[in-house]
């Protein structure tokens, strides 16, 4: 390889490996999934097939800036991944930390407001509709015990 490989490129806070393609590097950072990372990949003018290590200075930073803009620069509402924001009312993408507050944030609402999601949430249990008769069981055990085996007399 040559001298301008790099093993490891940090983008939006994550460090990526160089080896790997571009678009399933970038799918690695939180809040980017394989269809927006080739979504940005093309908005750059990047061959989303490169491997990440040969990426320059200034087309990391392009990169990094688009995936930070997403909402901004018209990728269609439907490839963002929070839509009609509650605080907002716009369509918005984060990524990284920013998201995992939004969705901690979500649930405590959820949870203040008494929802039914929010109930479930905040006894541990499913919350999508799924059946939990047999699993989804966390803590001891239960279930059928064996008698313990006679003597032979």
């Amino acid at each position: 390889m040559s001298e301008t490989f790099r093993y490891i490129i940090r983008i939006a806070g994550t460090d990526l490996r160089g080896s790997e393609k571009l678009a399933f590097a970038l799918d690695s950072i939180e809040g980017v999934s394989i269809r927006t990372a080739y979504a940005a990949i093309k908005l750059a003018k990047l061959d989303p097939e490169m491997r990440t290590g040969y990426l320059s200075d200034s087309q990391a930073k392009e990169l990094e800036r688009i995936i930070q803009d997403l909402s901004k620069i018209g990728i269609p509402s439907w490839l963002l991944n929070r839509r009609k924001d509650i605080a907002t009312g716009k369509d918005i993408h984060l990524i990284g930390p920013d998201l995992k507050l939004a969705t901690r944030m979500d649930i405590e609402r959820m949870k203040a407001t008494k929802s039914w999601k929010g109930i479930r949430h905040a006894l541990g249990l499913k919350t999508r509709g799924q059946h939990t008769r047999t699993t989804g069981r966390t803590g001891q055990t239960v279930g059928v015990s064996k008698k313990k085996a006679r003597a032979a007399k």
